[in-house]
Order: structure tokens, then sequence, then C-alpha cells
């Protein structure tokens, strides 16, 4: 390599094609819990909300950054699993074909823990959205699947000091389009990482896909 190549090299970083951008992907609630509800409170009347939000996400990040980009999608598949069993569709390979045509690499993941494992395997991150579920302490990366309005796995903010610091870019953009992170989670995201985490102070709304955007918040983003 030429001295002005490498000098440029080292100023500027690695080429966009070798930055990693991460999408965390939580479950959908099952019908069958969701329904015992009053009408205000339910969710997930459509499945595929939190895949479509990174599809979406996914289509932006290649606009932006190339067909060489690496996009790697952690999503939690017992929700998907078990609201296929319920609706009677192949949900789970549904979303393989979408990492397939979108050219991402596809990780299964059953606890908080296996996706801490899989971001920390990560060298540059340069981007990360969570999609799914949460509360101002946690992404829920399950909710209403086995007991209604209950999560059984989880990303919490404590369990945040256990995330390599080293795996994120330092001018990293990370977003939460769950319901509150902005109220607490992002504040202890930026103790633990060094690095702002966009998040809801107030719900957010996944009614905006039907119009092509990403999900809105009825309060506002805390940058």
């Amino acid at each position: 390599m030429k001295l002005w190549a490498f000098l440029l090299l080292f100023a500027f970083g690695l080429p966009a094609s070798a930055k990693e951008h991460v999408i965390l992907c939580g479950g959908p609630a099952l019908r069958k819990w969701e329904n015992l509800r009053v009408e205000s409170d339910r969710h997930d009347r459509w499945w595929a909300n939190f895949i479509r939000a990174s599809t979406m996400r996914m289509d932006e990040l290649r606009r932006a950054y190339g067909k060489d980009a690496s996009i790697t999608w952690i999503v939690y598949r017992p929700g998907y699993v078990l609201r296929g069993q319920e609706d009677s569709k192949p949900y789970t390979t549904w979303i393989e074909k979408q990492a397939t045509k979108r050219k991402a690499k596809l990780i299964w993941i059953n606890t908080g823990d296996q996706a801490i494992a899989t971001i920390n395997r990560q060298r540059d991150i340069i981007n990360f959205d969570f999609f799914g579920h949460s509360n101002k302490h946690c992404f829920l990366l399950d909710y209403g699947s086995a007991v209604m309005a209950v999560s059984q796995a989880w990303l919490h903010e404590r369990d945040l000091r256990k995330v390599r610091r080293g795996a994120f870019n330092k001018f990293a953009t990370c977003q939460s389009y769950g319901c509150h992170t902005g109220e607490s989670m992002s504040q202890v995201w930026k103790s633990q990482l060094g690095i702002k985490l966009i998040g809801a102070r107030g719900k957010t709304d996944y009614a905006a896909l039907t119009f092509g955007k990403l999900p809105t918040v009825s309060g506002i983003w805390i940058r």
C-alpha cells in the first residue's frame, strides 16, 4: 500500500464496507393473549411490525453504504416460532428469505445473553438499531408469547456492563425504536458504552410503516 493511502486509511478509519451495521429485533405477542385485553392496550395485530421495520432500515443502509455493507440482523427466534404456530404460517422461513434478499447475516437468538455475545463479536459497529417492545429499563426481546403481558427474554440496562465497548465505532449512531427507552436506558447506554442511544420519551408507533416510514414517537426522541 502506498504511504499516502495508508495515512488516509489511518486518519479516516476503515472503509465504509468494512464497518458493521447491527439490527436487533424482538418478537411479537400472541393474539390469544392480546385479544383478552381491552382494545386500547392490544399489541401486534400484525406479526411483522418489527421485521418490516428491520428490512426498511436495511434498505436505508444499502442506499447509504452500498451493496457490500456488512449487515448483521439479530432476531429473537422463539417469538416468531410461537406466532407462526398460532397463525399457521412459516414466519421463520419468511424471515430467512428476507435476510437472503438483502444480503444480511441473520443470527437467531433465544436469550439476551446471546444478543450480547453476538454484538460483542462485531468489530466496528457504525449503526445499531433496536426494533421491538421495551420499557424504560430494557429491550424486551419477548413480550406476551408464553404469558400475557410478560417478558421472558430481555436485554436490561444492568446487562450493558457486559457489552464490549470496543465493538462500537466511537462515532456510531444507535437508536431504539421501542417505547420509553429514552427515559432511562439511553443514559445508562451512554455511561457504559460512551456513545449515545437515541430513545423515545413516550410510546413508539409502528403505524408509520404503512406509509413507508420508520416508527414514530408520541412524545419526543431523546438524543
